[in-house]
């Protein structure tokens, strides 16, 4: 595998947006003129239950077409999955755990056996139902990520959001979606 390649990968439950998150790292990656690839993993599963997707971003074509077992970061869009799926298995050493959380970041970590970790949470849910109106935490978990892990400038993550959600979306929502992002890229809390 090539170094230049970042991993994400995305752990949350059906109807969260986790696959939307994964999509649309990707397709900001793509705006700024890099490879990317992202997708979901997931059966005929229904709401509720747990789903991951991957996101992969390089200066280079990317070649592999498989899951993601040794992520950069991991995205945890609903902490209920911690202790029932193993969300850090494979992470690199002070890679970025990152979680839906009003918890401190070294109260999880102390907790979930993390301290190798550069573990961070945001009130992802609680901005979601502030800015959007509905508990859809993939939006700002996408802007704390970029916080986490500058793959790719806000900026384009916001003119991405725009462009594409106002496809099926009302300008209400969209930019609900926009300051949702951008209040959890500033809100996110890191263990120092």
């Amino acid at each position: 595998m090539s170094k230049d390649i970042t991993e994400i990968r995305w752990h949350g439950r059906g109807g969260q947006g986790v696959k939307t998150a994964a999509l649309l790292l990707a397709e900001v990656a793509l705006a700024e003129g890099k490879y990317s690839q992202g997708f979901p993993d997931y059966g005929p599963e229904r709401m509720g239950a747990p789903i991951r997707g991957y996101t992969r971003v390089s200066g280079r074509p990317v070649r592999m077409h498989c899951a993601i077992a040794n992520p950069d970061a991991v995205v945890v869009l609903d902490a209920t999955l911690m202790g029932v799926v193993d969300v850090a298995s494979g992470l690199k050493k002070n890679g970025v755990m990152l979680l839906n959380s009003k918890e401190a970041p070294s109260l999880l970590a102390a907790r979930f056996d993390l301290g190798k970790f550069r573990v961070m949470t945001v009130d992802a849910t609680g901005i979601s139902l502030d800015e959007i109106g509905r508990p859809i935490p993939n939006t700002p978990m996408v802007g704390a990520l970029l916080k986490a892990l500058p793959v790719v400038s806000i900026d384009t993550l916001y003119e991405n959001m725009r462009k594409k959600f106002s496809k099926k979306f009302s300008d209400k929502i969209v930019e609900g979606n926009v300051s949702a992002a951008r209040r959890a890229y500033e809100e996110v809390n890191a263990n120092e």
